[in-house]
C-alpha cells in the first residue's frame, strides 16, 4: 500500500543569510539568482569532465542541505531518446495506484517549474523560491566552485521531494549518465532507453562510447533494465553492467515482450503491449503515447514497475491500467492548434525525427506535411536534415529565440540544399515561420514544429497565448 509518511519539518538555520540568499524575496528574484549560475544547457562550448560535471560538488551541496536524497526511494532513467516518455508513464502509473510521486525532468517547455512536479503538479512559486534561498545560503561553502544551473535544479528537486515525503521519486538524467548529477542517488532500479548519436561532441562519436556514458548510472546490486538495442549498444551496456556489479535485463530478451498495432473507435490507431516476468503479467495494455517506438518505452516502464514489487510496492491492475491511460506528456506529438492543424514535437536528433515522421504516417491523416524546423549546434545536423528531407513536403527553417546554441536559418538552408537538392524557406523567427506555413497549407495539410524542445516550447506558448488560455499545470 502507498505509504503515509509525514512531511519532514524544514531545517532551520541560526546563521545570517548571505547577501545572495537575502536577495531572493520571491520566485522572480529566485530565478534571477538561478540564471546567474552556469547553465551548460545553453553554452556553446562545454568541457565534459569531472570538474564541469562534478559529482563530488553535487554530493557536497546535498550534504549541506541535509542529504535529502538519502531519504528518497528513487528510479533513475537515462538514454538518448524516450527517457521522458518512460518517466511520464512510470509516474502516471504509480500515481494511479495511489502513490505520491515526485518527478524531475528536463528540459521544460514553458515554465521552469515543469521540471519539478509531484503527482503532476508543479512546485509552487513560493516553495521553489524558499528552496533556492536555502541553496543560496550554503553555496559559498562548496570547495569545488559554485553549483551549476542543473545542479541547483537537481538539488532543489531532491530537497522538495524529501520535504514533501513522496513515496517515490522518478529522475530523468540530464546529459549522459556517468557524470550526470542525478547519479548521486542510489536508486531502486535503473533503466536505459534507446541509444543513438546525440551530444557527440561531449559523449563520444560512436554508439559504443555513448552507451557507456549512459550506463554510468548502473550500480552494484541495483537492477538494470533496457530495451532491445543494436549490438554495439547492447554489448557496451552489458559490459558496464558487469563491471558495476549488476545484471542487465532487456525487454524482448530476458523479459518477455511483444506488441501489436491496431485501431478502434475508442482509441484510434495505437499500440498494445504484453510484458511478462516471473512476478508480473501485463497483457494487451494500450500504449497511451503515439508511435511504434512508444511500445518499447511502455514495456520498459512496465518492467520498472515490476522491479518495484521487490521493494514493497503493490499495484492493482485496473488502477495501473487507468494510470497508464492517463499519461500526459506535452511536447510529444501534441496538437496545439486546429485551423490549420499544428502539431509540436521535441524531437532533437536524427533517430527522433525519423521516429516522429514514421509515427505521423501511422497516427495522423494528412495530405501534405509542412515542417517548421530549428535545432541546436551540438546536434547531428546532417542526420536530422536527411530525415527531414525524407518526410516533409515543405520545409521552413527558423530558430528558437531562447536558444543561444541554435543554428542560423541560413546555415540550415545551405546544408539542406547540399544534402537533398530540395528547395526550402527561412524565417527570422517562429511567428514568421508559422505565418509562412499557414499560407502554404490547405484544410487537410499538417504543420509540424520540431527540431528542439526550445522551438516546441516556444510554439506551445505562442498558441496558448494566442488563444488566451492559461498555461496548463503538469
Amino acid at each position: 500500500m502507498p505509504s503515509t509518511r509525514t512531511k519532514r519539518p524544514a531545517r532551520g538555520g541560526g546563521k545570517k543569510a548571505k547577501s545572495a540568499a537575502s536577495s531572493i524575496t520571491n520566485y522572480t528574484t529566485g530565478l534571477k539568482w538561478l540564471y546567474d549560475h552556469v547553465d551548460n544547457e545553453r553554452l556553446r562550448l562545454v568541457k565534459y569532465n569531472n570538474k564541469t560535471f562534478s559529482l563530488s560538488r553535487m554530493r557536497q551541496l546535498l550534504k549541506l542541505l541535509g542529504n535529502p536524497h538519502e531519504e528518497l526511494k528513487c528510479i533513475q532513467v537515462a538514454g538518448t531518446k524516450g527517457k521522458g516518455s518512460v518517466c511520464a508513464m512510470v509516474t502516471s502509473m504509480l500515481h494511479g495506484c495511489g502513490y505520491t510521486v515526485g518527478s524531475f525532468s528536463s528540459p521544460h517547455l514553458i515554465d521552469l517549474r515543469e521540471r519539478i512536479t509531484i503527482n503532476g503538479d508543479m512546485i509552487a512559486y513560493n516553495e521553489c523560491a524558499e528552496i533556492f534561498r536555502e541553496i543560496a545560503k550554503v553555496e559559498n561553502k562548496l570547495t569545488g566552485g559554485p553549483p551549476t544551473f542543473f545542479e541547483i535544479m537537481t538539488a532543489a528537486a531532491l530537497k522538495y521531494f524529501a520535504d514533501q515525503a513522496v513515496d517515490v521519486a522518478v529522475l530523468e538524467t540530464g546529459l549522459g549518465g556517468r557524470l550526470d548529477c542525478t547519479t548521486v542517488v542510489t536508486p531502486l532500479v535503473t533503466a536505459v532507453t534507446s541509444i543513438s548519436l546525440d551530444h557527440t561532441h561531449l559523449l563520444g562519436n560512436t554508439i559504443d562510447a555513448i552507451a557507456r556514458e549512459k550506463a554510468g548510472i548502473f550500480k552494484a546490486g541495483v537492477p538494470a533494465l533496457t530495451i532491445k538495442q543494436d549490438d554495439e549498444a547492447a554489448n557496451a551496456l552489458t559490459e558496464v553492467a558487469t563491471e558495476a556489479g549488476t545484471t542487465l535485463e532487456t525487454t524482448g530478451g530476458e523479459i518477455d515482450f511483444s506488441y501489436r498495432f491496431e485501431a478502434n473507435k475508442e482509441l484510434g490507431p495505437h499500440c498494445r503491449v504484453c510484458v511478462n516476468t516471473e512476478t508480473s503479467k501485463f497483457e494487451h495494455l494500450a500504449v497511451p503515447l503515439k508511435g511504434e517506438h512508444q511500445a518499447h518505452n511502455c514495456a520498459l516502464a512496465l518492467a520498472i514497475l515490476d522491479k518495484l514489487k521487490a521493494h514493497g510496492f503493490h499495484f492493482e491492475e485496473q488502477k495501473l491500467i487507468q494510470g497508464l491511460a492517463d499519461t500526459d506528456l506535452p511536447g510529444r506529438m501534441e496538437f496545439v492548434h486546429d485551423k490549420p492543424r499544428v502539431l509540436i514535437d521535441g524531437a532533437h536528433n536524427a533517430a527522433s525525427i525519423g521516429a516522429l515522421i514514421k509515427s505521423l504516417g501511422a497516427h495522423v491523416s494528412y495530405d501534405s506535411l509542412v515542417m517548421v524546423f530549428g535545432c541546436g549546434q551540438d546536434k547531428d545536423i546532417d542526420g536530422m536534415l536527411e530525415q527531414v528531407a525524407l518526410g516533409a513536403d515543405k520545409i521552413i527553417f527558423t530558430r528558437a529565440k531562447a536558444n543561444p546554441r541554435a543554428v542560423e536559418q541560413a546555415e540550415l538552408l545551405s546544408k539542406f540544399s547540399q544534402l537533398s537538392g530540395k528547395m526550402a524557406q527561412v524565417a527570422d523567427n517562429l511567428p514568421d515561420a508559422l505565418k509562412l506555413a499557414a499560407r502554404a497549407v490547405s484544410r487537410e495539410d499538417l504543420i509540424v514544429v520540431t527540431g528542439s524542445f526550445y522551438l516546441a516550447g516556444e510554439a506551445r506558448k505562442f498558441f496558448l497565448d494566442a488563444a488566451g488560455k492559461p498555461r496548463p499545470r503538469r
